[in-house]
């Protein structure tokens, strides 16, 4: 079974963040240029919070705020969950499913290594399935 490690093989580990001060619409802007939904919020390095299209969507603009005033820090998910590079792609689709997320860190030996979606972790086990199925067919057909 694919690991997270395999899909950080074929993704690559790119990492996009910014800082606790970084306005709302500073962080829309560059999650805009990267077609990303969601960013990293580190401090010095540490992981401090995530940042998504879905905090921006609840907590500004349902709340009436201005995303040029509102620091990345007022809204973003403090709590962040993360998997290791061994975790499975079940485990993490199990992870993101139950706590409705969409973009997890991927930390390493206390290091942040990469961030992968549910669409990545989807992809991959769909890409599993279909080697399943191949070989089935060519075993059920006599090509072994």
């Amino acid at each position: 079974m694919k690991n997270i490690n395999d899909i950080l093989k074929v993704k690559g580990g790119s990492i996009w963040s910014v800082s606790p001060g970084t306005t709302a619409y500073e962080a829309l802007e560059l999650m805009a240029d990267k077609d990303i939904g969601a960013l990293l919020v580190l401090d010095d390095g540490k992981l401090v919070g995530i940042f998504s299209e879905r905090d921006y969507a609840r907590k500004v603009i349902l709340k009436g705020k201005a995303s040029k005033d509102t620091a990345v820090s007022e809204l973003m998910t403090q709590a962040v969950l993360y998997v290791k590079p061994e975790n499975t792609l079940s485990e993490c689709l199990a992870l993101m499913t139950s706590k409705h997320i969409r973009h997890l860190p991927v930390i390493d030996s206390h290091r942040i290594v990469g961030v992968i979606t549910i669409g990545d972790v989807v992809k991959g086990i769909i890409s599993e399935h279909e080697i399943t199925i191949s070989s089935l067919e060519t075993y059920i057909s006599g090509g072994y």
